[in-house]
C-alpha cells in the first residue's frame, strides 16, 4: 500500500502536485484546481494539529477508517467534507495559485519528514490515528484529489 512514509510514493505525489495548473479540468466534484490545493492545505493543517475541523457523525468510524486505509480501492467521489476545509464554506480562500501550490508542496513534505515538528491532530471522521495511518491517509487523500483533476 502506498504511503507518504515511502520516499518513492512521496516523490510521486509531489511530482503530480507540480503538474497541476489553475485551469486543470475537474473530472468530478465542485472544486476547481486552486480550491483543491487550498483544501489539501487545510486538510494537512488539521492533520498537523494546526487547524480545527468539526467532528463528523461517525457511527461506523472505525470500520470506515479501516476500509479507507486498508482496502485496495479508490476513494468514492462526491463525499461531503467538513465546512472548515470546504473552500465554498469556511475553508481557506484561494489567493495566488503558485504561492498556494508551494504551500501544498511544503506541507506535504513537512507532514512526511522525520522527525516531526508537529503533533498529529484528530481526524474529523476517523478520530485519533497512529503515524502509519496518517501517512496512509495523506497518500490516499492527496491521490484522490489529484485523480479528481486527472493528475
Amino acid at each position: 500500500m502506498k504511503t507518504l512514509s515511502d520516499a518513492a510514493c512521496l516523490n510521486e505525489i509531489l511530482d503530480r502536485l507540480k503538474s497541476l495548473r489553475p485551469d486543470s479540468p475537474r473530472q468530478w466534484g465542485k472544486m476547481n484546481a486552486h480550491q483543491m490545493i487550498c483544501h489539501l492545505n487545510d486538510s494537512f493543517s488539521v492533520a498537523m494539529g494546526r487547524k480545527h475541523a468539526s467532528r463528523a457523525e461517525r457511527p461506523y468510524g472505525p470500520v470506515m477508517k479501516w476500509l479507507a486505509l486498508n482496502m485496495p480501492m479508490k476513494w468514492p467521489q462526491d463525499v461531503p467534507t467538513r465546512p472548515e476545509i470546504d473552500q465554498e464554506k469556511c475553508g481557506t480562500a484561494p489567493a495566488d495559485f503558485d504561492a498556494d501550490l508551494q504551500t501544498t508542496l511544503s506541507l506535504t513534505q513537512e507532514f512526511a519528514q522525520e522527525p516531526r515538528s508537529f503533533t498529529f491532530g484528530s481526524h474529523p471522521l476517523f478520530g485519533n490515528m497512529k503515524k502509519s495511518e496518517w501517512m496512509r491517509w495523506a497518500w490516499c487523500h492527496t491521490d484522490h484529489h489529484l485523480r479528481q483533476f486527472n493528475h
